[in-house]
Order: structure tokens, then C-alpha cells, then sequence
């Protein structure tokens, strides 16, 4: 807040400023996953067309905008890089994640939703991804997917899926 140099470690979550004393917490930003299902019961699963993790399998979904709720942000998400129109999403569970943006190590917060959809015929490859497909349950491979969060939520949705 003073313009000083002197921004130093306060803890692991914090830095203070040693002549103001201003603290700056660390806190998550917030992310949102989508989990969509087409009406043949398949998954949609996206190639990541941008770096972190550039080439590998993903999910739709991505940060919060301010003034959002996650159930905002994930349906904007799936209309920006699929053009698909979610009806209603569902949240089911978060995990916390490391995103590097830019060279900065972003901690996130990803909230995982079930998302219903308009009409899954429709389908698109936009955004920052390189394309999109649709992949029975049993096909789907979780140790493909290049994020954690993502790959750790692929595991949880699909050991649910099969449990019920």
C-alpha cells in the first residue's frame, strides 16, 4: 500500500509489508469443471488447445468472472469452448488445484458440476480448445487428463457413476 520494497514473507499464506505492516493473504481463485453427459450416456471430454498442459484430455470449464456464481461460470465456460447451452448444473463436489498462468503458480479452487444441456448434437471446439468430443464411460482414460483437479474429479464422477 506504501509503494515500499520491503514486501516481505509473512507465513505460507501471507506477506506483510515491513514498514506499513499492510498483510496480503494468499486465497484460491475460483474455477469451475463441467461434467456433461449426452443422452447415449457418453462424456464429453475437450483437448486442451493452450498451455498449462497444451495437447492433453480436460473438461469444459474455467475461471470465475467477478459478480459470478459457479453455476454462472460454468454455463458461460461450456458455451464459450463447446457453443453448447447448459439447462442446469448441478454441483457435486471442488478440489483444490495449481494452475501456472503467465509463469505465476495460480492456487484455484475448481467446483465440479453436472451440467445438463440443450441440445448435445451441437457440439464445438472453441475457446482455448483444440477439440471436442463425446466418449463412452468405460473408454474414458483418467491418467490422460493433464490438469489434477480435473484428472482426480474424473476419477471421483466416474467411481459415483458406476455406483449407481
Amino acid at each position: 500500500m506504501c509503494g515500499s520494497a520491503r514486501f516481505e514473507e509473512n507465513n505460507e499464506k501471507s506477506k506483510r509489508c515491513a514498514q506499513c505492516g499492510f498483510t496480503y493473504y494468499f486465497n484460491p481463485s475460483a474455477a469451475t469443471v463441467a461434467l456433461i453427459q449426452n443422452s447415449r450416456g457418453e462424456l464429453l471430454v475437450c483437448r486442451r488447445a493452450k498451455e498449462p498442459a497444451k495437447g492433453t484430455l480436460d473438461l469444459p470449464g474455467g475461471f470465475l468472472d467477478m459478480y459470478e456464481t459457479g453455476e454462472e461460470g460454468v454455463s458461460r465456460e461450456v458455451r464459450e469452448e463447446t457453443g453448447l447451452t447448459v439447462t442446469h448444473a448441478k454441483y457435486l463436489f471442488s478440489l483444490p488445484n495449481t494452475y501456472l498462468y503467465s509463469g505465476f503458480l495460480v492456487h484455484t479452487l475448481d467446483q465440479f458440476f453436472l451440467c445438463t444441456v440443450e441440445d448435445d448434437t451441437e457440439l464445438k471446439a472453441l475457446d482455448d480448445v483444440a477439440e471436442s468430443w463425446w466418449i463412452p464411460f468405460d473408454e474414458v482414460n483418467p491418467d490422460l487428463f493433464g490438469l489434477d483437479s480435473v484428472r482426480q474429479g474424473v476419477i471421483r464422477f466416474l467411481a459415483s457413476a458406476s455406483e449407481s
